[in-house]
């Protein structure tokens, strides 16, 4: 890390946790950042879903709600980056202050609550972004639709024209019942029509499923029988936790989801769950608590074919993505492996 980006982040430390967020998000969009460009190697090149990937590391969804600085992200070294939460309609989402730093734990709680522009406007934005990288966007459901399910499908069909994937978000815990979705019943209709949708898209267009890590084994197995089922491209595990286990941090007690370094262990223990039951047949993308090339590693080992994470971020900087995927590089030629690809699930029992 620089010395600019050390000083850089110890004031936005300074600052209410939300406004230092969008000041992140101006100082991306200013230009002034130095980024080190697309970051990849033999090893690190591989396909998801179909979709060709300069690395397998992603960030995940909640860091550029808007679409609003898609084309610096796409620069960062990231791999692929998801954009959104979307929803319909724009709205405010939750009461403020819903975003807490849990420094001592490296950790963050939100309860943001799907605030975002809207479809339509985010639509806007995505029309406009460079077409030399790989952007999903992911699908939200207003707070007072009076058919949630619906949502996901109209947005994918506002939306869906201007990015390489799309994923169907029905497991944050900051909407109420939203997590209800996630049922067989439930889940099964929403993406009978999200899959519907995708059919009069312009192109054909991968479908992810995201996942929370608070599920019992046999919802698990429930989720990914439905999933395969309807067709879906690669589930992400996992969202945000409601779990507190271990935190030290006094801001513990928050409500909302918990997302950073305390998520490891649970959300991995769900993704090689998750890889067997679907015996490799469908692409994982490992989500929670990654802020290392060692974590990255590990989640590929557990039977991710591609990881994504943000709030490590808010302690490492926008540096750690190249940092990462560099090092991701260097731990797979030291294992011998000549591309990503075969490392996928080769440690998976260990976390069953």
């Amino acid at each position: 890390m620089s010395l600019l980006e050390r000083l850089g982040l110890a004031a936005l430390h300074r600052l209410d946790p939300e406004r230092a967020h969008a000041l992140s998000i101006r100082a991306l969009r200013s230009g002034l950042l130095p980024l080190p460009g697309p970051v990849t190697s033999a090893r690190l090149a591989t396909t998801l879903a179909g979709l060709p990937l300069p690395n397998p590391v992603g960030l995940a969804a909640g860091y550029d709600k808007n679409a609003e600085a898609v084309a610096p992200l796409l620069r960062a070294g990231f791999g692929f980056i998801e954009v959104g939460a979307a929803t319909p309609r724009a709205q405010p989402g939750n009461p403020r202050p819903r975003l807490f730093r849990l420094t001592p734990d490296r950790a963050a709680i939100n309860r943001f609550g799907f605030n975002n522009d809207g479809a339509e406007a985010i639509a806007a934005r995505l029309a406009r972004r460079p077409k030399d990288g790989v952007v999903g966007l992911n699908l939200g459901a207003n707070k007072d639709s009076a058919d949630r399910a619906a949502d996901f499908a109209r947005v994918l069909r506002i939306a869906g024209p201007y990015v390489d994937f799309a994923t169907v978000n029905v497991s944050s815990p900051n909407t109420e019942k939203l997590r209800d979705l996630q049922g067989r019943a439930a889940l099964t209709a929403l993406l009978r029509g999200v899959m519907e949708a995708r059919a009069d898209l312009p192109r054909p267009l991968p479908v992810f499923l995201k996942i929370a890590p608070d599920l019992s084994g046999d919802e698990l197995a429930e989720i990914a029988e439905v999933a395969q089922g309807a067709g879906i491209d690669a589930i992400i595990a996992t969202n945000t936790t409601l779990s507190r286990d271990g935190l030290t941090d006094p801001q513990a007690a928050q409500a909302g989801g918990l997302s950073g370094r305390p998520l490891f262990e649970r959300s991995t223990r769900v993704l090689a769950r998750l890889s067997q039951l679907t015996e490799g047949a469908m692409p994982l993308i490992g989500v929670g608590g990654i802020g290392s090339a060692e974590d990255a590693f590990a989640k590929i080992r557990a039977g991710a074919s591609a990881v994504q994470f943000y709030t490590a971020m808010v302690y490492d900087g926008i540096s750690l993505p190249a940092k990462v995927a560099r090092g991701l590089d260097r731990l797979l030629a030291q294992a011998g492996y000549c591309n990503v690809s075969e490392a996928v699930g080769t440690g998976r029992e260990e976390w069953l």
